[in-house]
C-alpha cells in the first residue's frame, strides 16, 4: 500500500494516498541562472511536478536563489513549482538553500557529520514555505542513502546483504528524525541493480510509514535506462509501493519525466498526454504502419494543446484486428491496401488514403478540443 504519512514538498502532496509525484532534475549548471530557469520550463510544460537543482558551490547560491524566486512564473497554476535543493557534504549549502525558499532537500546525511544534519533539520523545520490553498509547510528533506556512504558498521554487511544495508541505514537517519520531532522527511534508497532496489524498497516499505521517493539510480542511457526504470519502478509501483518517483537517464532530462508519465499510464495509476496503440506490423500489413504510428506521436507530443489530453490512439495495419482495436480506442485508423478508415470514439466516420490519414486524425481530434 502507498505509505501512510503525507508530507507536503510545497504545494505537491507526497504520500499518504495522494497521486505519485513525477520529478526530475536540471543538468545544467546552476549559476547560469537562465539556462536553468529555462529547463525548468520545458520539464513542467513536459509534466514535472517537482524539480530538484544541485546546489553544488557557495557562488552559485544567489542563482539558485533566483531560480526560486521567478519558478512560480513557470507555472500554469497559482502555486509555485517546488524546488528541491540537492545537496552534498556541505550543510552550509542547505542552509542556504533554505534561506532562499527551496520546498525541499535532499541530503545524503552519511556524507555529513550528525551535528551539521541536526542544524539542517532545525532551519528546515523553521522555515515555512507556500502550500497552496494559503497554507504553510516547513522545507520537506528526502533523506537519500547509497552504498558509497554508509556508517562503517554497515560496509561489511552491504557486501553480503546491500537492500539489507541500505534500509537500515535510512531507517537510523528516520529514528534521528523522529527523535528531533522532524517528520517532514521522506526515504530513498535507490541502486542501479533492480533486484537490489526491488529488495531494498520492499524491505523498506515493511517498516515505515514515511513517504517513499523510488528509482532505479544511474539506470543508463536513454534506452537501456527506460527499460531498467521501467521494471524497477513498475515493479514498486505495481505492489503499491512508491509515492514520488524519478526516471534517471543519462540524456535530456525532459525524457526523464516522459518516461515517467508513461510507466504511470501504464499501470493506470496516472494519465497525461495521448497514448498511442499500434500494432507491431506482420506480413499481413498493407501500409507504411511504423511511419504511420511515429508521425502521429511525433505530431501529438509536439502540439503544445494536446499534449497533456489524456487520450488513446490507436494505428493499425491490417484487417484481422484493426477495426475492433481502433473502435475500442477514443480515436484510431484502421488501415490496410494503401487506405484506412478513421474512427471516433468506436464510430467509423471516413475512409481516406494513406497519405491523408494523419492529417485528417489530428484535425478531428483538435476540433473536439481534447
Amino acid at each position: 500500500m502507498p505509505s501512510a504519512r503525507r508530507i507536503m514538498v510545497g504545494a505537491v502532496p507526497v504520500g499518504g494516498g495522494a497521486p505519485v509525484a513525477v520529478q526530475s532534475m536540471t543538468c545544467t549548471r546552476t549559476g547560469d541562472a537562465a539556462a536553468t530557469l529555462a529547463q525548468v520550463r520545458a520539464l513542467v510544460a513536459a509534466g514535472c511536478e517537482l524539480v530538484r537543482v544541485s546546489l553544488p558551490t557557495a557562488e552559485e547560491a544567489p542563482a539558485f536563489a533566483r531560480l526560486v524566486r521567478e519558478a512560480p512564473a513557470l507555472a500554469s497554476c497559482d502555486a509555485p513549482v517546488p524546488i528541491i535543493a540537492d545537496i552534498h557534504y556541505d550543510w552550509r549549502l542547505a542552509l542556504a538553500a533554505i534561506e532562499a525558499g527551496a520546498a525541499g532537500i535532499r541530503i545524503n546525511p552519511g556524507t555529513m557529520a550528525e551535528t551539521h544534519v541536526r542544524e539542517i533539520v532545525r532551519a528546515a523545520a523553521e522555515a515555512r514555505v507556500p502550500a497552496g490553498g494559503g497554507e504553510e509547510a516547513p522545507v520537506a528533506i528526502r533523506i537519500g542513502v547509497n552504498a558509497g556512504s554508509l556508517p562503517k558498521d554497515l560496509r561489511g554487511r552491504a557486501e553480503r546483504e546491500p537492500a539489507a544495508a541500505l534500509v537500515e541505514a535510512a531507517l537510523r537517519w528516520a529514528a534521528r528524525f523522529d527523535e528531533w520531532d522532524f517528520r517532514a522527511y521522506k526515504l530513498s534508497v535507490k541502486s542501479s541493480s533492480v533486484p537490489v532496489t526491488l529488495e531494498a524498497y520492499r524491505l523498506l516499505a515493511a517498516r515505515t510509514d514515511a513517504p517513499l521517493h523510488v528509482g532505479v539510480t544511474e539506470a543508463g542511457t536513454v534506452w537501456s535506462g527506460t527499460i531498467k526504470s521501467a521494471v524497477g519502478i513498475g515493479a514498486l509501483l505495481a505492489e503499491g509501493i512508491g509515492d514520488t518517483m524519478r526516471v534517471s537517464l543519462t540524456g535530456d532530462p525532459v525524457e526523464e519525466v516522459r518516461v515517467a508519465w508513461k510507466i504511470l499510464a501504464a499501470l493506470d495509476l496516472r494519465r497525461r498526454g495521448p497514448e498511442v496503440i499500434s500494432c507491431p506490423t506482420c506480413g499481413r500489413t498493407e501500409v507504411d504502419i511504423v511511419g504511420l504510428a511515429e508521425e502521429l506521436e511525433r505530431r501529438l507530443a509536439g502540439d503544445a494543446a494536446l499534449a497533456g489530453s489524456a487520450i488513446t490512439v490507436a494505428v493499425m495495419g491490417c484487417r484481422v484486428n484493426g477495426p475492433e482495436e481502433a473502435r475500442h480506442a477514443d480515436y484510431g485508423i484502421a488501415a490496410g491496401a494503401g487506405e484506412g478508415v478513421l474512427f471516433d470514439h468506436g464510430e467509423r466516420v471516413e475512409a481516406l488514403p494513406e497519405g491523408q490519414l494523419v492529417d485528417a486524425l489530428l484535425a478531428r481530434i483538435r476540433a473536439a478540443g481534447a
